[in-house]
């Protein structure tokens, strides 16, 4: 009796289109966010010098200012969200 292949099941499809995709990817650079993540933090609290990410909301920024400065006004620690009025 003649051996025969068989075509190949699903783990080695899936295996070959891993290989490919990583192959693909390669040259992307890919790796770490960290880098990128640092240089998103760029609101910072002007009491304790924590830093934010630059999507982070408002009410995120109040939860932090009466978390963990109560005593202080949230404008103490974000100066730069205080809106001026004109008079």
């Amino acid at each position: 009796y003649p051996t025969r292949t068989m075509g190949g099941g699903n783990a080695q499809k899936s295996a070959k289109a891993r290989a490919d995709k990583m192959a693909k990817d390669k040259g992307k650079g890919g790796g770490s966010q960290l880098a990128s993540n640092a240089k998103a933090m760029n609101i910072q609290c002007k009491v304790c010098m924590q830093t934010f990410l630059s999507t982070a909301t408002e009410l995120k920024l109040k939860e932090h200012s009466d978390n963990k400065h109560p005593k202080n006004d949230f404008y103490a620690c974000f100066p730069h969200l205080k809106v001026e009025t004109a008079e």
